[in-house]
């Protein structure tokens, strides 16, 4: 079928598409939803570790994906290209997206724990959101490269200083945290030190789930996306482990600033389901998007209301995981 908004054929419906931290953007000039998620070459036709997207008019219908990003030789990584993600900013596009090299090792290296080595957000950027996307820095991450580090994502304050939020890993901190570094107004690189936000072992729920009497140590960090509620609340989506099953989660900052302090809010959304973020509909509908289950991922889409001081989740899309002659019956949310 034709989708009528390209001229690229759209048959494809959330359950065909693999889909791993997912990543969406509303682009109001074109009506068109970018869905952003690490290349697949089998998928994309293009081999080479990146980034591709699929493209749809209505949530419904989908593109086949195409590669927009794929990491140049010159990187000082060439593997990864997880959880990227495209942000509309100054009147450009950038790509943040997790790569490593596990050849290269940090220092010092830790005697009783996991091995570290390179791993950290890399920023690219283009003139549309259909790329080529091109590393503004292919030697270096945003963060301290001395970190190991993934998911970035941007937020721009009210002064209008962008930040990159990212996880620092369990693997390193054990104690995974989340924190921020400033940027260059061209997003570049840091413009000075991180700031800590919170730790994993914050969350009680997530405390609960932790047995160090059977060998559970580790707090994992993933996926921090900030969303500023309809009354000034900052608030910010993140994932987690509960007894081996992935969960989403939200923080919310009680001075409504980045530095916080974080507190840690009742998990969104069980059942092996994370690494989500929110955008608003062509119709103004606030929407969660992440992925389900952790391996083998696919797209799931949660109607949301921001109710000013939390979010809640309403209803699971599940109209929109097939055409309209086999939609799927509503299910009410459940954690």
């Amino acid at each position: 079928m034709s989708n009528g908004f390209t001229g690229e054929a759209a048959s494809l419906q959330l359950p065909e598409m693999p889909l791993h931290d997912p990543f969406m953007l509303a682009y109001q000039p074109t009506h068109t939803y970018y869905l952003y998620t690490a290349n697949h070459g089998r998928l994309s036709g293009t081999e080479g570790v990146g980034t591709m997207v699929y493209k749809s008019p209505d949530l419904l219908h989908w593109t086949a994906p195409k590669a927009v990003f794929l990491v140049p030789t010159n990187a000082i990584a060439q593997k990864g290209g997880w959880a990227p993600e495209v942000h509309e900013y100054r009147g450009r596009f950038y790509l943040f997206t997790t790569l490593h090299d596990e050849s290269k090792l940090l220092e010092p290296q830790p005697k009783f724990w996991h091995q570290t080595y390179l791993r950290g957000t890399f920023a690219a950027v283009s003139d549309s959101p259909d790329g080529p996307f091109h590393l503004l820095d292919p030697q270096h991450p945003v963060p301290p490269a001395d970190f190991m580090t993934l998911d970035g994502t941007l937020y721009v304050d009210p002064a209008g200083q962008p930040w990159m939020v990212y996880a620092h890993e369990w693997l390193q901190k054990i104690d995974g945290t989340m924190e921020a570094v400033p940027l260059k107004l061209d997003l570049s690189s840091a413009s000075g030190p991180p700031i800590h936000l919170f730790k994993g072992s914050d969350a009680p729920w997530l405390n609960a789930a932790i047995h160090p009497d059977a060998g559970q140590l580790s707090y994992v960090t993933d996926g921090p996306e900030l969303y500023q509620t309809r009354d000034g609340h900052l608030l910010m989506l993140w994932s987690s482990y509960e007894n081996g099953s992935y969960v989403q989660t939200v923080a919310r900052s009680a001075s409504g600033k980045l530095a916080g302090p974080w507190q840690q809010l009742a998990p969104l959304v069980k059942g092996d389901s994370g690494h989500g973020m929110l955008f608003r509909t062509f119709d103004g509908q606030l929407m969660l998007i992440l992925h389900r289950p952790f391996n083998n991922a696919r797209g799931k889409l949660y109607e949301t209301a921001d109710r000013g001081d939390h979010l809640e989740v309403l209803r699971e899309r599940t109209d929109l995981d097939a055409p309209p002659s086999t939609h799927l019956p509503e299910s009410k949310q459940a954690n």
